[in-house]
């Protein structure tokens, strides 16, 4: 669905960014699981579905083309309510990790929200997950002084 790309950033790798179809699930939550993304609480081909169920969601996939067949390579959950964009499951595979991948797929994400005028972006980030803490704060997102609060309803 070519209508559906969103150019990466120059400086990045050759990699294009498309919205995810149906068809793209397993490769998807195969690359989530490598990444260690998922909870056993969360039912991931459920949260892939609802993604692209939604008018205000999605699920990005990064490809790159080697030969002729593109590969997915990584991807986000993005999602706004109108006021505030977030993002989850930002995942590159693990072999491709550290060499700006990363980096495209927060763009594109950011890309996909602006499109749609949403103003800003929040992003939730395990504590003990320092990796990742690190990454976004080279990209120049910053520890906001809010807390989280959040109730399970499914229990």
């Amino acid at each position: 669905m070519a209508e559906n790309r969103i150019p990466a950033p120059t400086e990045s790798p050759p990699i294009g960014f498309r919205e995810a179809t149906p068809a793209d699930r397993a490769v998807v939550t195969q690359i989530w699981e490598a990444c260690g993304l998922t909870r056993p609480w969360n039912d991931p081909d459920a949260d892939f579905d609802f993604a692209l169920a939604g008018p205000s969601s999605t699920i990005l996939v990064g490809e790159v083309t080697a030969g002729k067949t593109p590969e997915i390579v990584a991807s986000v959950m993005v999602g706004h309510d109108g006021h505030r964009g977030a993002v989850y499951y930002v995942s590159v595979a693990p072999t491709l990790q550290t060499g700006g991948i990363g980096r495209a797929v927060m763009v594109a994400a950011e890309n996909w929200l602006r499109a749609r005028d949403v103003p800003k972006l929040n992003l939730i980030v395990r504590g003990d997950n320092t990796q990742a803490l690190g990454f976004y704060e080279r990209l120049g997102y910053i520890v906001e002084p809010n807390r989280q609060l959040g109730r399970r309803l499914d229990d």
